[in-house]
């Protein structure tokens, strides 16, 4: 059972690298900040919560699955307030 679950892991650990990978490509290409936030936030919040789902299912207990569930909302909440803040500044900055 234990291989199972250690072959499945790899199935969300290779979504969340190629989400990551779009992020990071977003955030290169897109041709306004607007843009390239929205894809770096979406795809990297996506990107990291099948790299946890993955891992999870690794975990050796309830508790480091719990650990990776709290840093995933944590960052879920930050990536949000940052991504907001940043777009008011650059829409400040681009009136000014």
């Amino acid at each position: 059972m234990a291989e199972l679950l250690q072959a499945l892991s790899w199935l969300p650990l290779g979504a969340g690298l190629l989400f990551f990978a779009a992020g990071s490509l977003g955030l290169l290409r897109f041709p306004d900040a607007v843009s390239r936030l929205h894809a770096l936030t979406k795809a990297d919040t996506l990107g990291l919560g099948l790299v946890v789902c993955g891992l999870a299912l690794r975990a050796e207990g309830l508790l480091e699955v719990v650990q990776m569930l709290l840093i995933w909302l944590l960052v879920l909440a930050s990536g949000a307030v940052a991504c907001q803040l940043l777009a008011r500044q650059t829409e400040e900055d681009g009136d000014g």
